[in-house]
């Protein structure tokens, strides 16, 4: 391949602003690294415990080694994820960082987030070749940090607004519940939102389900850690294939647009909602044009787009790679050509759109 230089002058300001934002977001990739290794390593829980340290401090504490210690602390003060004090040579997490890094049922926890960026940017050659090939990278595929990433990023959001605010934005879904509902869960993981729910309306039955059997294996362990196995059942099932009919509420958290066939997996949704029944989909937070979603958090979820979810969807059947950033134009189509008529974004935070969608 022949390179040709640039027809137009270039501003070579313009260039090594470019160059040195680009040298930033080298280190913010190796950030992902560094603070999955932090939280592994439990540093940030011993630097928030502990107050200001030293590198010998903290190795000492966490059982590390100190050239480690020291080196992760300086890289994350050149990041400001904690501060340096010259005087006395001691590192400080500042109590707003702690929160975001420390507690697990904030909504506002990050690990989670990092855990499963390393993990898909760690399998990413495997994506390379998937895109020489029009070919897919299956969930199934990926590393422990994907799937356990995944769910400790979404958890903390769905602790804090699946039963306080989605599940009544939705109409007359919370009454069922209290009386007793049948809710099918599709798409259930580690099934955090199944038994979420199943804690809070003990008098309704829930079916998670989940292509992934190692997922479902460990969403059958927390259910009966939770003390909630009595109400809720699992299986290993595609999204176009759960059993059971007749139910209230089926959900689907972050994970439609995943599918190879969103519009089957619509149908059969269709087919097992009683008469009365809705559809709740939570998806990414997105805006039906390209230019709504040039933000940080478009940034992300495009990323995550590119490397995890587009090739999981063409992995298989039909393989209509709706993309992270649907938006709500593409998901009505989908639900429409599944025979529903009624669809409306009824919540939403700045990662999430809350859908209710009816026969």
């Amino acid at each position: 391949m022949t390179v040709t230089e640039p027809a137009t002058e270039v501003d070579t300001d313009k260039v090594m602003q470019f160059v040195f934002r680009a040298v930033d977001e080298a280190g913010a990739t190796l950030n992902a690294a560094l603070v999955v290794l932090g939280d592994k390593l439990d540093y940030y829980r011993i630097l928030a415990a502990e107050g200001a340290s030293t590198a010998a401090e903290l190795a000492e504490r966490s059982g590390t080694a100190e050239p480690y210690a020291r080196e992760w602390l300086n890289a994350q003060a050149a990041g400001g994820y904690v501060t340096y004090d010259p005087g006395t040579a001691r590192y400080t997490l500042p109590p707003e960082h702690a929160v975001a890094l420390t507690v697990e049922d904030s909504p506002a926890f990050l690990p989670g987030l990092f855990q499963i960026a390393l993990g898909t940017v760690t399998d990413s050659a495997r994506v390379l070749d998937a895109a020489r090939s029009g070919s897919g990278v299956g969930w199934h595929e990926h590393n422990g940090d994907v799937h356990v990433g995944c769910e400790r990023f979404f958890r903390p959001s769905y602790n804090a607004n699946l039963v306080a605010g989605w599940l009544p934005a939705l109409d007359g879904v919370v009454a069922k519940l209290e009386r007793g509902a049948l809710v099918a869960d599709v798409g259930c993981g580690h099934g955090a939102s199944t038994i979420l729910m199943a804690q809070a309306f003990p008098a309704s039955e829930f079916i998670g389900s989940d292509y992934h059997a190692e997922s479902i294996e460990t969403a059958r362990q927390r259910a009966a850690t939770a003390g909630v196995a009595d109400r809720v059942r699992f299986e290993v099932a595609p999204a176009n294939g759960f059993t059971g009919a007749g139910f209230d509420l089926v959900t689907m958290f972050d994970c439609l647009h995943d599918m190879g066939d969103p519009v089957g997996a619509a149908r059969h949704v269709r087919s097992a909602l009683d008469a009365d029944g809705t559809w709740m989909v939570v998806e990414p937070m997105a805006g039906d044009h390209v230019e709504d979603n040039l933000n940080p958090v478009g940034r992300a979820y495009y990323g995550f787009s590119t490397l995890l979810c587009t090739p999981a969807s063409l992995s298989q059947d039909v393989g209509l790679a709706l993309g992270t950033q649907a938006g709500p134009a593409r998901l009505r189509d989908v639900a429409t050509a599944g025979g529903f008529t009624r669809f409306a974004r009824v919540a939403e935070t700045p990662f999430n759109q809350v859908l209710e969608v009816r026969p």
